[in-house]
């Protein structure tokens, strides 16, 4: 504890750094940002490589450090781009202020996830100069292209050939209360909504894509779902579907042909993607047969992540709960309703157990006002530090 209480000075400094850089995920350049963490990996002697897209662009940094006997590779992954600062004017200090008050670390990316980013620098830092003694290995993933749902950076780690696939990852997402072990699922498509042009003003009745449109979001509000799980069910949280945006049409004297919805489906492991599929098809059959168009509504799944969840037991669930626990701590195993890269590691083949959050209290999460309390790093950081110990077997 001592020493990570000396460590924080230096992880709040490097986190101050990287919110000073806006890194907004599909709005900023992540040059400059990816940029402060090259740096401070260099001038600490860490090995660490670029990750690149299919595309070429820069998606991340990862840091290896291989241990001296045969064992599995786990890993750390925290992203250092955000969500957007949405209205500026409402906040109360600048998004990208950096600073310390009254105990906080403010600014776009406090709590999600630049402190966590710059806590597992540390920790690798502290892993080096004993690599020989540890069994596997560790790496840090330090992403971007996480908050646009594109997962770049974790995408480009997992495709990366010379990547050790690790026995599974911790995620520094913030919340001090819980250790976030499992996550709903999701469905994803766009409904496209067809119908006669016409225009407004004829003598001619033309019931337009955007009135059939908003009858399909009846229907899909309305749908029938499972409610929730009876008290005491593995897996605590109920599906949940959300039309999620709304295009068609212009100007007021056309009457629009097309219209087109995004459906967003929470899965859980009762009620899963082809459930999900067959609801939403349910839905769009009842639209065509009661309000009949030119062509069917056409239905265009987007993305579909499984549901995960690890029991407390297992790793690295287990040794991040026993770390907290050693540090008196009561934390609890909890099953998040967003879903996140824990869904997308859940996904590969054979799946890649994760836990999806530990970290400091916050507030403003992806809203205004961000910042993350810094009287608890301390114990953050060593409840990571021997969880990451006990799990390459160096204690």
């Amino acid at each position: 504890m001592a020493h990570a209480a000396a460590r924080s000075a230096s992880v709040i400094e490097l986190a101050q750094e990287l919110i000073r850089r806006p890194s907004r995920g599909g709005i900023d350049d992540y040059t400059p940002v990816l940029a402060v963490l090259e740096d401070w990996l260099s001038g600490h002697g860490l090995p660490h490589r670029r990750l690149h897209d299919e595309a070429g662009h820069l998606v991340g940094l990862l840091v290896e450090i291989s241990g001296g006997r045969p064992g599995p590779w786990w890993t750390l992954d925290a992203c250092v781009d955000t969500a957007s600062f949405g209205d500026e004017e409402a906040w109360t200090f600048p998004p990208t202020a950096a600073d310390v008050v009254g105990g906080w670390l403010r600014g776009r990316g406090a709590a999600d996830s630049k402190l966590a980013a710059a806590a597992f620098c540390h920790i690798a830092a502290d892993l080096l100069p004993r690599a020989g003694t540890l069994r596997g290995g560790l790496a840090v993933l330090l992403d971007v292209d996480e908050h646009t749902g594109g997962f770049g950076g974790a995408r480009a780690y997992l495709a990366d050939p010379d990547a050790v696939i690790p026995a599974g990852v911790m995620i520094g997402y913030p919340g001090m209360d819980d250790v976030v072990v499992g996550g709903r699922g999701l469905w994803r498509a766009t409904l496209t909504v067809s119908a006669e042009a016409g225009h407004s003003g004829s003598s001619r009745s033309v019931l337009g894509a955007v009135s059939r449109a908003a009858r399909l979001v009846q229907l899909l509000d309305t749908a029938d779902l499972p409610g929730l799980p009876p008290a005491g069910a593995e897996f605590g949280l109920p599906p949940k579907l959300s039309v999620t945006a709304f295009h068609g049409g212009e100007g007021f004297s056309v009457v629009a042909d097309r219209c087109e919805l995004n459906v967003d489906v929470r899965t859980t492991p009762a009620f899963d993607a082809h459930d999900a599929e067959t609801l939403v098809r349910k839905a769009v059959a009842e639209l065509d047969a009661e309000l009949p168009g030119p062509a069917p509504t056409r239905i265009t799944p987007i993305a579909c992540w499984p549901p995960f969840q690890l029991r407390p037991h297992e790793q690295p669930a287990a040794a991040l709960m026993d770390a907290a626990a050693f540090m008196g701590l009561t934390v609890r195993a909890k099953t998040a309703g967003p879903s996140n890269i824990g869904n997308l590691l859940a996904g590969q083949a054979g799946g890649i157990p994760a836990t999806a959050g530990f970290g400091v209290p916050y507030e403003g999460l992806h809203g205004i006002d961000e910042r993350a309390s810094l009287a608890e790093l301390p114990q953050v950081y060593a409840v990571y530090h021997r969880a990451v110990l006990e799990l390459l077997n160096a204690r």
